[in-house]
């Protein structure tokens, strides 16, 4: 989640010109690996940018890349007593050291720009995720934990909670200032609760993964509950010191604008749960749903399941759900995850592109200012033809109405 829009989302359909030129790259080193395994190259300087690299075995065969260097200008080189023409920054492979069938800048396909079909819209009921019980499986620790040393992936989700006392001389409750409730995650994300009231959220990104929360929370005169949901999205699965990475609640966790100044939560007692009461019920299962209690459809408020049936749309086309007036959560279809979705926008510095010149991560961005995935493809085998099950999970808070069903044709 660095922010960055997803390449796309190709529900098995072949996506133009990508799929075209690498096939055709393939192909090409394919007829040239006798020569490729044969042992390194040579190489041969044909112009003042351009190179050739040679392999040859000891059956002879042979094979050549042809290269360009310049990045913006193409040249005609002799190589082997026949002219190659190349374009800037490119290379030719000539898989017999004479014909040259790809060259990595000529594309050959046409574009086929994907269309999204509308499939029918969807009748929503909800059930409110309890953020105040705490079952038998809840326990209680001094300090803070890291979370996934907790949760060991049975969940995304760990309650944190504590309480705090509060003394009637306290000045906030007559000045209506609310003490500032911070707390410091290692990430990746945090909704907050006082007395079961939700205070709103806060998240990381890719690249910086640690959050801080801070805002004025509401509190009373006697003993108020604190409760933080914290959500992790996994861990990096590259670098080194894995041991060193850690998600969660790690504090400190203070509370200010006491009378005493600051208050730090953090060596306390806290009481941890792991996942949340809908996942232990089940009812992003079918057999789960069933015996919850859904109400009428309330798309914005936090942290609430929501359900919905559907009929298969007609045809074979893949299909997909628009997820984009969301916010963040999962999805299920018929019991299988279909995925997590985290619909924010995405930054970057888009403008005029040009493959030539070194690559680099952030060159040749595009989408800027778009949320980074709109569709989820939900796959055929999984659907019935009516009656299908549809489960959101959504943390945030979001607009059900612009959830659809969708099918995608190029």
């Amino acid at each position: 989640t660095d922010g960055k829009p997803l390449v796309a989302w190709c529900a098995g359909l072949i996506r133009q010109p990508k799929w075209g030129h690498l096939r055709d790259l393939h192909k090409a080193i394919k007829q040239a690996e006798p020569a490729l395994v044969s042992g390194d190259p040579t190489v041969q300087r044909i112009g003042n940018y351009e190179k050739a690299y040679v392999f040859k075995s000891s059956t002879g065969a042979c094979a050549a890349f042809l290269s360009n260097y310049h990045t913006s200008a193409a040249a005609r080189v002799v190589y082997n007593g026949r002219r190659y023409d190349l374009p800037a920054w490119s290379i030719s492979i000539l898989p017999d050291c004479k014909t040259a069938v790809f060259n990595t800048a000529t594309v050959k396909e046409p574009s086929l720009p994907a269309k999204m079909n509308p499939a029918g819209g969807l009748a929503w009921q909800s059930y409110s995720e309890d953020t105040n019980a705490l079952d038998s499986s809840a326990f209680t620790k001094d300090g803070l934990v890291e979370q996934l040393s907790m949760t060991w992936d049975k969940s995304d989700y760990l309650w944190y909670t504590t309480y705090v006392n509060i003394d009637s001389s306290e000045q906030f409750l007559k000045s209506g200032q609310w003490p500032q409730l911070t707390i410091n995650s290692a990430g990746h994300s945090v909704q907050v609760f006082v007395n079961g009231q939700s205070f709103g959220v806060a998240y990381g990104g890719y690249n910086s993964p640690k959050l801080t929360y801070s805002k004025p929370v509401k509190m009373w005169q006697g003993s108020n509950k604190i409760s933080i949901l914290s959500s992790a999205m996994g861990l990096p699965n590259q670098g080194t010191h894995y041991e060193a990475w850690n998600v969660g609640v790690l504090g400190p966790v203070t509370l200010s604008g006491l009378n005493q100044g600051k208050r730090d939560l953090s060596n306390q007692k806290w009481t941890y749960q792991i996942g949340l009461k809908g996942e232990s019920l089940g009812v992003n299962s079918i057999s789960g749903s069933s015996p919850v209690e859904w109400g009428s459809a309330s798309g914005a408020q936090p942290l609430t399941w929501h359900k919905a049936y559907f009929a298969a749309p007609a045809g074979s086309a893949p299909v997909a759900l628009d997820m984009g007036s969301m916010g963040k959560g999962q999805i299920w279809v018929n019991g299988n995850n279909a995925g997590r979705y985290w619909s924010y926008r995405a930054s970057g510095s888009c403008g005029a592109c040009s493959y030539a010149g070194t690559f680099s991560e952030a060159k040749c961005q595009t989408n800027c200012g778009d949320i980074s995935q709109r569709w989820y493809h939900v796959p055929r085998s999984w659907l019935k033809p009516s009656g299908n099950l549809l489960v959101v999970l959504e943390e945030f808070g979001g607009d059900l109405s612009g959830v659809t069903l969708m099918t995608r044709t190029t």
